[in-house]
């Protein structure tokens, strides 16, 4: 019988994930595995377009504006939101996919695809459900105090290791207090960097990160470590034969952003910025199927879409932190403030 091997849980999601032959590095493609809002519908995308035209007024029309699509997975995002931005910004757009799998071959030339952040971006960078495949360690309060846990990564089986580190418990003392004996937190601080390192190539822009999330207030007792595989959940086993997931407390992410230079900051969900963005689910009017019957049915769809992506216990119920770097929060995302959009996204 092979001996047991115990790895912290950062380790293990990292060889898991990225290592060679990892979940991620071999190319599986998101949406054969999990739903996303960008598969959902095309609509995300064109409220992220929406954004952006936003962001250009804001900058100013700069001659390069940069749109960059963190953990693209297959392209879909950075391809859809390239289909709607209005053909007057499409020039000066430099779409670029970061990921570390193979460029597919039936993404645009157009699109730079690179497995690196790109060193500054003036523009609009997307993170979607990219933090949550960050690796982290996961601890345990036991009788013997907050323990490392260990786990086999051929079985997912787990075991109490060595005390946390400095750096683990300082993050866990103010973003993830353990108070029982069985109590689990995922030490969050990895998502932190990975945010900040965003922020701090903003040279001027809106940085957004949208993903399953929770804050202090409300942070689940045991934990959230997930598996997902062929569209179902399956046990969170780190031996690269599924995606492994884990909420991120977005609140320690906004905070270490701040700490790399953004400037202004909203925290909200799915649902609310969505809807800000005009993706209220409202069915058309009867009226309209007889007046234009294609047209009725389209704004049907396009309700049910949205119904979806805003479903406050689905997809709605996301994360999203927005954060800006030398200009304000894009007004549709303010109450109270009327946008400054000088051009409308084509879908």
């Amino acid at each position: 019988m092979a001996a047991l091997e115990w790895l912290t849980w950062r380790t293990a999601m990292e060889r898991a994930l990225y290592g060679e032959n990892g979940f991620y590095r071999r190319g599986e493609r998101p949406a054969e595995h999990f739903r996303t809002s960008v598969h959902a519908s095309p609509r995300f995308a064109a409220a992220i377009a929406r954004l952006l035209v936003e962001v250009d007024v804001l900058l100013g029309h700069p001659e390069r504006l940069d749109v960059v699509d963190i953990g693209a997975g297959s392209g879909h995002l950075v391809s859809n939101i390239l289909a709607c931005a209005p053909a007057d910004l499409v020039p000066r757009l430099v779409p670029t996919a970061v990921e570390i799998a193979p460029r597919p071959a039936e993404i645009s030339p157009r699109i730079v695809w690179r497995p690196d952040l790109p060193d500054r971006i003036t523009g609009l960078a997307v993170a979607n459900e990219w933090l949550d495949n960050i690796p982290l360690d996961v601890v345990e309060r036991t009788p013997d105090g907050v323990r490392t846990v260990l786990v086999d990564p051929s079985t997912g089986s787990e075991r109490p290791g060595p005390v946390p580190s400095a750096e683990d418990r300082a993050w866990l003392d103010r973003w993830w207090p353990l108070r029982e004996p069985g109590d689990r937190a995922e030490i969050g601080h990895p998502r932190c960097a990975a945010w900040a390192s965003v922020i701090g190539r903003l040279s001027r822009g809106l940085a957004l990160a949208v993903d399953y999330s929770h804050t202090r207030e409300s942070r689940p007792v045991y934990g959230t470590l997930t598996g997902y595989r062929d569209g179902s959940t399956v046990p969170a086993v780190p031996d690269g034969s599924c995606d492994v997931t884990a909420h991120v407390a977005l609140d320690a992410c906004t905070t270490a952003g701040e700490r790399a230079g953004a400037t202004a900051t909203l925290l909200t969900t799915q649902r609310d910025a969505l809807r800000a963005l005009g993706l209220t689910g409202t069915r058309p009017p009867l009226d309209l199927a007889h007046r234009d019957p294609r047209a009725y049915v389209a704004a049907l769809c396009h309700a049910g879409e949205d119904a979806e992506l805003t479903d406050p216990s689905g997809l709605g119920g996301f994360g999203w932190l927005a954060q800006t770097t030398n200009i304000p929060i894009p007004p549709p995302l303010t109450p109270g403030r009327d946008a400054l959009h000088s051009g409308k996204p084509r879908c």
